[in-house]
């Protein structure tokens, strides 16, 4: 009951706050996120669906954005390409979906199977339309409003807020005896994220996988040696909440991100990274059994019908437990993305297509999704709608290692390392989960780069306005872009 008023405080004073500043009243809305999910958190308010703390909210900011970007000149100038791209992604959005209302008898026919409740429309238009389309929102509006270094602070700190509020509660919930044993790890977090935190984690540790390493990434922008050590700080306790979700992608995931991020501008750490990686396995042992599991007899699972006409011998990895039976899901996949390669089924066509129901009656495994973002797309929207989806994510990766790798201000360097270690964490970890239709977890990612393409699309113009002036210089250390005021050379990394 205390939790409930808190939050119903915390709502009341963002709606009020948000006609004074918008911009500040979303950043409180970006930081619900840490529990929108939560258990406790109402779905609905009045009996009224969609009538939630984070919707209402989050009419609140548009409302008063509406009323107040006028007056504060904002215009719209994200970069044309990104804009174009942006358009084609609703519009795949919008048109897989008309698409799946035309094959709803098939999708009533999974849902029958599996024994759920058959959605109607009114449930699916709110489902795949308002809450895909409406997770975009606040990465969108951070890019109209932030116009200074202290909205681009207060963006950071939400965005980034939001991650490390989520391994806190990870670190709160999971029993601290479960990180010396994989298969306990395994089982406890199933049952225990998804009931206490309120997210799946598979997808807390893709989330946290890219979050530690974005918070790391920061640290250029910190005007002393002691806020750089409480941003090292913040990027362990993420770092130690994705070990306890027991997620082997995010464990991956984390691990290619840092070389990423090393081969672009931290090679130093490189020297490093072996301890870092003894360092967490000696912390949490069941890191490593989670990473070696199905590659030795006591680590496979047989629980599944595949394995009654299987013979492993010996030592022998076993595929099925190491992708988790993925290796089964992907080539009826991959067959009926060759049956309609270039424009495929529409939105949720591993249900519409009965491959779903194949898998469940054949083998007794639950997919209703591929399991993959990139096979997902491609199903869902074949070729023509799923290029350009994964191009957008491609265009801001490029913008984000420029942004990165650029040292005439520590503002570029810490907004392009966070962006990109969070976007790489989700093009990485949808080879084995995820999904490239906006959802909860994705709204950090989504806000980092929005205000990534502020900071890119700002640098382009102070670049310009140098050349216009004819400063011309020799050395890029040397141009001086006077970006919002930056601290150039403080906390450089």
């Amino acid at each position: 009951m205390i939790r409930f008023t808190l939050l119903i405080l915390f709502v009341v004073f963002l709606c009020i706050y948000a006609w004074r500043d918008w911009y500040k009243a979303l950043c409180g809305l970006i930081l619900l996120m840490a529990v929108v999910e939560h258990p406790d958190m109402p779905k609905g308010l009045l009996g009224i669906q969609g009538l939630n703390p984070w919707n209402i909210v989050l009419l609140f900011v548009l409302m008063a954005w509406a009323a107040q970007r006028k007056r504060e000149g904002l215009k719209w100038d994200m970069p044309k390409g990104t804009t174009f791209l942006l358009w084609v992604y609703l519009i795949v959005i919008v048109v897989g979906f008309f698409r799946l209302l035309g094959h709803f008898n098939s999708l009533t026919t999974w849902y029958t199977l599996r024994g759920y409740e058959i959605p109607g429309v009114g449930n699916m238009v709110s489902e795949y339309i308002i809450n895909t389309i409406k997770w975009m929102v606040p990465g969108l509006l951070l890019f109209h409003g932030c116009r200074d270094r202290t909205r681009l602070i207060w963006g950071m700190t939400a965005l980034l807020g939001i991650y490390f509020l989520l391994a806190v509660q990870v670190i709160r919930w999971m029993p601290l005896d479960t990180i010396t044993n994989g298969a306990q790890l395994t089982e406890r977090s199933l049952k225990i994220l998804s009931n206490e935190v309120g997210y799946h984690r598979v997808n807390l540790a893709v989330l946290l996988s890219g979050a530690a390493w974005a918070i790391f990434a920061v640290r250029p922008m910190a005007s002393s040696k002691m806020r750089q050590l409480w941003i090292a700080v913040a990027s362990g306790v993420t770092l130690f909440g994705l070990a306890l979700t027991g997620g082997r992608a995010g464990y991956a995931t984390w691990v290619v991100v840092g070389f990423i991020l090393a081969m672009i501008r931290w090679r130093k750490y490189l020297l490093v990274a072996p301890f870092i990686v003894a360092i967490v396995i000696s912390f949490v042992p069941a890191v490593q059994e989670r990473f070696t599991q199905g590659f030795t007899a006591e680590t496979r699972d047989t629980n599944s019908r595949l394995h009654e006409n299987v013979q492993i011998q010996g030592d022998e990895p076993d595929a099925y437990t190491i992708t988790a039976g993925r290796n089964v899901a992907w080539p009826y996949v991959l067959q009926k993305i060759g049956e309609a390669p270039l424009f495929g089924y529409g939105r949720e066509a591993m249900q519409t297509t009965g491959t779903a129901a194949r898998l469940w009656t054949e083998f007794g495994e639950d997919f209703p999704h591929p399991h993959n973002a990139y096979l997902q797309v491609i199903l869902d929207n074949g070729l023509v709608g799923g290029i350009p989806i994964i191009l957008f994510y491609l265009i801001l990766v490029k913008r984000s290692v420029s942004l990165f790798r650029d040292s005439r201000s520590p503002i570029f360097i810490a907004v392009g390392g966070m962006t990109l270690a969070l976007v790489c964490a989700l093009l990485i970890g949808a080879m084995g989960s995820q999904s490239f239709y906006p959802r909860e977890g994705a709204v950090g990612m989504w806000c980092a780069m929005g205000l990534m393409l502020r900071v890119y699309v700002e640098r382009a113009k102070a670049t310009a306005a140098a050349a216009s002036n004819q400063k011309v210089v020799s050395k890029v250390s040397n141009v001086e872009l006077n970006l919002w005021r930056p601290t150039v050379g403080v906390g450089r990394a």
